[in-house]
């Protein structure tokens, strides 16, 4: 094989830069100009206090229907669950016969951006809880999707004796079991930002979406690539819009649940010591004796599978399941259903 001539090579090298870019800018562009395609009704709200909204996805109100108390993150809206009306585990389930309730966060309002963890799961979803159980129904199953799972334990932790069973989706524990330096890094910028956390009482949801877009830089290059390519009204890039619309209408956080997340989670890795606090007492998996199932997506780029899979070893009572899927795919993809929803539905049920 022929070396090629170094200036043959960069100018070969150049193009196919120069290449990947257009298609890169007409992917972005092609999405800018694209219809929203999320078209879905909101819920009824049930309880709401401050920004916080508690929605109810129930179709009947049957009494022996198990009650579903759906935890999200507090960075991402809830509707990745109720993301179009073909790709909705919150209106699956109560087609499937559960009672689901979900909570809606909601942007921080001039009450929230004093709020750290203990507010949230002590006050916030303690409330919701309380919402809950004066319905009509079965059984309650606590499910957190994400940091949702982490509000999900804290919460099933401090009333577990009217809780049933907790389900844990993606939900990171030990931030240093793989890629510890990452976590790291992420700590060290967490602590620049603290000029940003005392101005805004909050960490702005652009920095947020920096901080995503780091687990794996060249997604963005990759997505929007194939995108420019795609036929604008297949199923396939309709469902890319949505996603997109979804990811860019995140919710900034508090400062004191930021400091908590980067400094703590990603600095010193609280959870997995137990060192985590809500309430002033540690949030200890080890003591949460009802049963629990743990999904930990493998090809999660997000929360590590050995991050997760921590939680599910310190959980008495704790299965898993590593479905074949991403961190949003695992609730939002064509394989949602057979690998996440359907093992949920079976597991309550048993």
């Amino acid at each position: 094989m022929e070396k090629a001539e170094p200036v043959a090579l960069a100018g070969a090298l150049q193009a196919e830069g120069l290449r990947r870019f257009d298609q890169l800018l007409s992917g972005v562009e092609k999405y800018r100009h694209a219809p929203k395609s999320r078209n879905v009704a909101d819920a009824p709200v049930l309880w709401r206090e401050g920004t916080t909204r508690l929605l109810d996805y129930r179709t009947q109100q049957d009494p022996r229907a198990p009650r579903l108390l759906v935890i999200p993150s507090l960075v991402n809206r809830y509707y990745i669950l109720d993301l179009e009306p073909d790709a909705s585990f919150l209106r699956w389930t109560a087609a499937q016969g559960f009672a689901p309730f979900v909570m809606d966060w909601g942007s921080p309002g001039a009450e929230e951006r004093g709020f750290g963890f203990t507010d949230y799961v002590a006050g916030r979803l303690e409330r919701a809880l309380d919402a809950v159980q004066r319905e009509p129904g079965g059984p309650i199953f606590v499910i957190g999707y994400c940091m949702g799972g982490n509000l999900a334990l804290a919460l099933s932790l401090r009333r577990q004796a009217e809780i049933a069973g907790l389900i844990l989706l993606a939900t990171p524990w030990d931030f240093h079991a793989e890629a510890k330096e990452h976590s790291l890094m992420l700590a060290e910028i967490g602590r620049g930002l603290e000029p940003v956390l005392q101005l805004f009482g909050e960490l702005p949801v652009d920095i947020l979406q920096c901080f995503f877009s780091g687990f794996d830089p060249f997604q963005v290059l990759r997505k929007f690539q194939n995108f420019a390519g795609a036929d604008p009204a297949s199923p396939g890039a309709k469902k890319f819009v949505a996603l997109e619309d979804w990811l860019n209408d995140g919710m900034a956080v508090s400062a004191a649940v930021a400091r908590e997340c980067l400094t703590g989670w990603y600095g010193e890795n609280t959870p997995a010591r137990g060192a985590w606090k809500v309430a002033g007492a540690p949030v200890l998996p080890q003591q949460f004796q009802q049963p629990a199932l743990c999904l930990i997506p493998a090809g999660d780029r997000i929360v590590p599978p050995k991050s997760a899979l921590a939680l599910a070893d310190a959980l008495p009572k704790g299965e898993r399941i590593l479905p074949s899927a991403g961190h949003i795919g695992m609730m939002a993809g064509s394989k949602a259903l057979p690998l996440v929803w359907e093992p949920m539905k079976a597991w309550i049920g048993r």
